[in-house]
């Protein structure tokens, strides 16, 4: 079962709004009508901040299984279900056999929820930190379809590329993170040992500092008697973010700047609409309407800036605009998608045409992903160069003024 916001108008005209549950959309506006009621909107409910930092702490506490065991427990699933085998049994199976000892108690916990009387999908929801709201919205659809081992099987191909869009970001980004990692340290060896020694050489010369110098002798000072306090600021600021980018509207405003980072900004908007395009046709083609296909689908896409301009998308749709409106509403995607988006909807292909779209941004991302240590290496040269600059100025400037009183006063 899941909360559900919705708008409704009762036999008088009047709007009313609220809460409910029940175990998807249809249901719940199935339950709108049942009181007399014509829905209007009904989607997925959006959690408070205290719901936020609640599920935060949860998710922070529970166990997590690697992506290969869930692409594993997927395809298990899908041939074990198409072979006839109960659901119970299978989990019982999968139970004894996982080489992950925490999925193995995960589907121990779920075999227990389906025998007390729950659904699959109500039984996964409660293990938010293995199975993601979208996996928990996908087997619900299959469920009321009949059509669960199918829905295995394309979430198995779901988390395959998932995966691999992890996989390539991590293995573009380990050049740069090296380098940085290398000029962090080089800047802690240098202020700790290296400015220490050149300020007993200032402090012999009685003369005064020139202001850079000033600045780099301070920090170096900092550093050492310090630490602690910036150790305590390190450790303090990292808890802060983590906090304050798991409530709603701070992760809104931090993944919008992500979106903006230099070369980095338009990988992640790539990489998102891929997974946004796959996971929109994958629910199409498993029958969900488009409209609450749209609202699943903009609750998972990691993204929350790029969810909310797609619940804009949805938002517009039930007001009786076109699809093409929409997205051309977002202002995220590009002429050649939106283009594909309109032959879509007028030849009815609109599922196979954004698979399509989600192989064209995968293609893109590959292609920048590739090439991003060649667009991040002047970043860096430049950088390191700066730093380089400021300290040999800072501690070679007071030397040439030295030299210079000396030359003047031997002249």
């Amino acid at each position: 079962m899941a909360d559900f916001e919705y708008t409704a108008r009762n036999g008088q005209g009047a709007a009313l709004t609220g809460r409910l549950e029940a175990s998807s959309a249809q249901a719940a506006a199935e339950q709108l009508q049942a009181r007399g009621l014509i829905p209007v909107m009904v989607r997925a409910a959006r959690p408070n901040a205290a719901e936020s930092l609640n599920l935060w702490l949860a998710r922070l506490g529970s166990r997590s299984v690697s992506t290969e065991s869930l692409m594993l427990f997927s395809r298990q699933m899908n041939t074990l279900l198409r072979s006839g085998v109960p659901i119970i049994r299978a989990l019982r199976g999968m139970q004894d056999s996982a080489s992950d000892k925490r999925l193995g108690e995960t589907l121990g916990e779920v075999r227990q929820s389906l025998e007390s009387g729950r659904e699959l999908a109500a039984a996964l929801a409660r293990h938010p930190r293995v199975f993601s709201p979208f996996y928990v919205a996908m087997v619900r659809i299959g469920e009321v379809t009949g059509r669960l081992d199918a829905i295995f099987d394309r979430l198995f191909v779901h988390l395959e590329f998932d995966k691999f869009m992890v996989d390539q970001v991590k293995a573009a980004l380990r050049y740069p993170s090296f380098v940085l990692g290398v000029m962090a340290a080089a800047l802690v060896v240098v202020n700790i040992w290296v400015v220490p020694a050149f300020a007993q050489i200032f402090a012999g010369m009685g003369a005064e500092l020139p202001l850079l110098t000033r600045f780099l002798l301070g920090v170096s000072r900092f550093m050492i008697e310090g630490w602690y306090l910036l150790l305590a600021g390190a450790i303090g600021g990292y808890l802060g973010f983590r906090v304050w980018s798991g409530l709603p509207r701070g992760r809104l405003v931090w993944d919008r700047f992500k979106l903006r980072l230099p070369v980095m900004g338009k990988i992640i908007l790539k990489a998102t609409l891929a997974r946004f395009a796959r996971s929109f046709a994958l629910a199409v083609k498993s029958g969900v309407p488009i409209v609450q296909a749209l609202g699943v689908v903009a609750a998972t896409v990691d993204n929350a800036y790029i969810g909310q301009r797609i619940e804009g998308m949805r938002d517009g749709l039930e007001r009786g605009e076109s699809m093409l409106k929409g997205a051309i509403g977002t202002q995220v995607f590009t002429p050649v998608v939106l283009q594909m988006i309109a032959v879509g909807e007028e030849s009815g292909a609109l599922d196979e045409l954004l698979d399509e779209i989600g192989g064209l941004y995968q293609r893109e991302v590959e292609y920048e992903l590739k090439t991003l240590a060649s667009q991040i290496e002047p970043i860096l040269v430049v950088a390191l160069g700066i730093m380089m600059l400021i300290m040999a100025l800072g501690i070679f400037m007071p030397i040439w003024d030295l030299g210079r009183l000396a030359l003047k006063g031997g002249g």
